[in-house]
């Protein structure tokens, strides 16, 4: 039963929804379809140079790899690789086919600098040093039960700030992407980002298949967006915190609360029944926000680093 890894084939839906399942299996505190996994790679960004792949034993898909540099970073160099192995197939070989393939392609188009996911897993974490990884930044995997969990009641919002959901922006979401590039610039990480291409993030964010306009909530002050919590959905009943960010300008007057809480209560009336987030392990701020909501922890992962050459 040799391995075999490849390319996932752009526009087969078989390829879109195996890479899927095995990414649920291994990681199911994070939403995947196969409809969500086509449109990545078809609006995937040339900067990017993403390269999914897909390992197969007799056909069947056993595991998957995440591959791109981190174009949005303004250091050139960086790239990204996150392997996932389903758990029936490991010990089989093919994490370190995947790696392989991965590190190849990324050497290839100009990363010096690999960073990459890891479960805080005793297999996980001695695979990742066996292949040179080393440990950075942690970050958690929280879940909260929406059929059970009591949510705080709804506030009404304060004076002078408006809540809306993201769909009364259809015809300009514009001021959403000012305000997410803001939020993101000083979001807790190990590699900075920078959102400065309105295009891309209208395909890749906006109009992508698992955000739930509806679901997703922002708080505007005089008429502009200052706090929003971005909600994804995978039809399935899961529920995805993307992103739940603050201008700079309007932190402490508990608006993250606001609008999370807005967009918790929208997903448990329209069916979802698990909610899923993940927060930087230092980001305090958030984890107490979200201790606050009830999520428990359910995982931990370190992001590994390992130079090139």
């Amino acid at each position: 039963m040799t391995v075999i890894v490849r390319d996932v084939r752009p526009g087969v839906p078989e390829d879109a929804e195996a890479y899927a399942r095995v990414r649920r299996a291994a990681l199911p505190y994070m939403l995947a379809t196969g409809p969500q996994v086509a449109y990545d790679l078809a609006h995937a960004h040339p900067g990017a140079r993403t390269r999914p792949l897909i390992a197969e034993v007799d056909g069947e898909a056993v595991g998957t790899a995440e591959v791109s540099l981190a174009h949005e970073s303004p250091e050139p160099g960086i790239g990204d690789v996150n392997v996932f192995v389903h758990p029936d197939h490991t010990g089989r070989g093919a994490g370190t086919l995947l790696l392989r393939a991965a590190e190849e392609h990324l050497a290839e188009v100009g990363a010096t600098t690999l960073y990459s996911w890891v479960l805080d897993e005793p297999p996980c974490v001695a695979f990742a040093e066996k292949h040179g990884y080393r440990p950075s930044r942690s970050a958690y995997f929280l879940r909260l039960d929406l059929t059970t969990a009591e949510l705080p009641p709804l506030q009404a919002p304060p004076a002078g700030v408006e809540l809306r959901t993201a769909a009364g922006f259809a015809a300009d979401p514009r001021p959403l992407f000012e305000l997410d590039g803001v939020t993101t610039a000083d979001e807790p990480g190990d590699v900075a980002a920078e959102l400065d291409d309105y295009e891309y993030w209208l395909a890749s964010t906006w109009n992508h298949p698992l955000l739930d306009r509806e679901l997703t909530t922002v708080a505007l002050v005089d008429g502009r967006p200052v706090a929003f919590s971005a909600a994804r959905t995978d039809g399935l009943g899961r529920y995805g915190s993307a992103m739940t960010g603050t201008h700079p300008d309007h932190r402490g007057r508990g608006l993250a609360k606001l609008v999370k809480n807005d967009s918790l209560h929208r997903a448990r009336a329209a069916g979802c029944t698990e909610a899923f987030t993940g927060n930087d392990a230092k980001n305090g701020p958030m984890l107490a926000v979200n201790e606050w909501f009830g999520y428990e922890i359910r995982a931990k992962e370190t992001r590994h680093v390992r130079k090139l050459g």
